[in-house]
């Protein structure tokens, strides 16, 4: 999992998350509240909504947001997130500690790197 996690607040507008995400290279920031739990995710899908809607760069974040996103527990297994990823359909999984405080994410290609990795251990 990645440590250093980029999160935005529910009123953050759109226009700033796209710009997070495009300097970090990233496909999500994580919306979390004042406890820094997380509260909702915007993707690359999400921008794409934003755009194809035409809505404004100026709407904030808790518009558009997948509210309540799918998390998993720091010290789940590799293989339960990837179950979770597949049966799901997501690509981005905040990883929170046992207060749900947000404390990493594991991506697609996270997952993709540590298989490329084992499998040329295996070989």
């Amino acid at each position: 999992m990645v440590k250093n996690v980029v999160t935005a607040k529910e009123n953050d507008k759109v226009r700033d998350i796209a710009i997070k995400m495009y300097e970090n290279k990233i496909g999500s920031v994580v919306i979390v509240d004042d406890e820094g739990k997380p509260i909702g995710i915007v993707t690359e899908r999400d921008i794409v909504y934003v755009l194809a809607r035409a809505l404004s760069p100026d709407t904030p974040a808790w518009m558009i947001m997948t509210e309540n996103p799918i998390v998993i527990k720091e010290d789940a297994l590799v293989v339960e997130a990837m179950e979770k990823m597949r049966e799901l359909n997501i690509r981005h999984l905040p990883v929170v500690d046992h207060s749900g405080k947000l404390v990493g994410m594991v991506s697609f290609r996270d997952i993709v790197d540590f298989t490329a990795t084992l499998l040329s251990i295996l070989k």
